[in-house]
């Protein structure tokens, strides 16, 4: 048998309480075999320095015999003399000695097996009573690493009762690690979402107050010219200013839900965004299934209208298109599909997409293409419904983005 094949039937993992317990059996079981040697070897000792030993066999009633130096009076009655009384006591005493070792030997063992059995049980026992907080600690860091959005779960605490040991220790530093990273998220999110209605305000000011001057009659081309490019970059500015808000309000859980069908919400999301796909040239097509999930609908159109906006606005300047598909999966999934022609994709650019305010270029400046949030709100959104988003590039260039959502229950 190789070595492959032995590590193959060896267990890939022991557990610590697995371990704990071969110690403590490992550890009474040797101590055990000690106490019988040292046993062994007293008694042995104890034999060996013993003196004559005489035997009488007496009746009731019956008086011990008078025996002198060098007699022995067997078992059954016989007095021996002079060198057979030596070599009965001899053999006496060597049947004696076996006899005590045999049964110290054998019963001891039995003994210490019955024992030690018993006492790897309660080993086992007193593990998985010890390392049961350990347990608990692992799977509220296992259920806080699986939430959808990074700062989704920060809100659960061990809490742990019990001595104040190691493991308690342990645990009140993984709620304080915890309950720092729930603050920074929380602050951070309402900073974003406190800036960007501080910021609306001036906004809607400057515009009117553009469009005002725009609108004299003594305006002049040269002002109603500024007054464009002004608007233009206003324009802009609200578009960032929307786009965080609606990604500071998507990475929380959508908690009023309503049954809504994507094949609708795509209709109108092209039919919304015709005018820029004519404008564009890019064909817009649709394969749509009867798709419905429980969630928010206006997200769920955010969603849909970031990644066709994204096919037509990111595409080719001629015989461009984008395709959009609905389809509902084996396992109680709805799958909402986006592909368009564009320039190419490296695959290890992809994950960059996701961040807000990065774009494939590297341009970190809000364009007419957009603020850099698309694909951020999309993977926001899809995490607030329990879903998930991919991308990968398309063969020709161009992206393909996939949506996959749980279906609603009543579907």
């Amino acid at each position: 048998m190789t070595v492959m094949h032995v590590r193959r039937l060896l267990p890939q993992r022991i557990t610590l309480r697995a371990r704990l317990t071969l110690i403590y059996g490992g550890l009474f079981f040797a101590a055990g075999i000690v106490l019988l040697g040292s046993t062994y070897a007293l008694f042995h000792q104890q034999i060996s320095s013993g003196g004559s030993v005489r035997f009488a066999s007496l009746g009731p009633g019956e008086s011990p015999p008078t025996i002198g130096k060098g007699t022995t009076v067997t078992a059954n009655g016989d007095t021996l003399t002079g060198g057979d009384a030596e070599k009965f006591l001899v053999s006496e005493r060597s049947r004696i000695e076996n006899a005590a070792t045999t049964s110290l030997i054998t019963q001891g063992g039995i003994a210490l097996a019955i024992v030690g059995g018993v006492a790897v049980g309660f080993g086992w026992l007193i593990a998985g009573r010890t390392l049961a907080p350990l347990r608990q600690v692992t799977e509220t860091a296992r259920r806080i690493a699986a939430a959808p959005v990074a700062e989704r779960g920060l809100h659960e605490r061990i809490a742990l009762r019990g001595p104040d040991d190691e493991v308690k220790d342990l645990a009140d530093t993984f709620d304080t690690m915890v309950e720092r990273l729930d603050r920074s998220f929380a602050g951070q999110r309402r900073f974003v979402a406190n800036a960007s209605h501080e910021l609306r305000t001036p906004l809607t000011l400057s515009r009117a107050m553009v469009e005002v001057a725009m609108h004299r009659k003594s305006a002049s081309p040269d002002l109603v010219q500024l007054g464009d490019d002004l608007l233009e970059i206003n324009g802009r500015h609200e578009r960032l200013i929307t786009g965080l808000l609606l990604l500071a309000s998507s990475e929380n859980e959508v908690i009023q839900q309503a049954p809504v069908d994507l094949a609708d919400v795509v209709e109108h999301v092209v039919a919304d965004t015709a005018r820029e796909a004519d404008a564009t040239g890019v064909v817009v097509t649709e394969d749509l299934d009867e798709t419905v999930v429980s969630g928010d609908a206006l997200l769920l159109e955010r969603l849909v209208q970031n990644l066709v906006e994204n096919g037509i606005r990111h595409n080719v300047a001629a015989d461009g298109w984008v395709r959009v598909t609905t389809r509902m999966g084996n396992d109680a999934t709805v799958h909402l599909e986006v592909s368009n022609t564009g320039p190419d994709v490296p695959p290890y650019d992809i994950p960059m997409l996701f961040e807000p305010f990065r774009r494939l270029d590297n341009d970190r400046l809000a364009t007419a293409k957009g603020a850099g949030l698309g694909l951020s709100i999309v993977r926001s959104v899809a995490a607030a419904h329990q879903g998930d988003v991919v991308a990968e590039p398309r063969q020709g260039g161009g992206l393909v983005v996939r949506v996959t959502l749980p279906a609603a229950t009543d579907a």
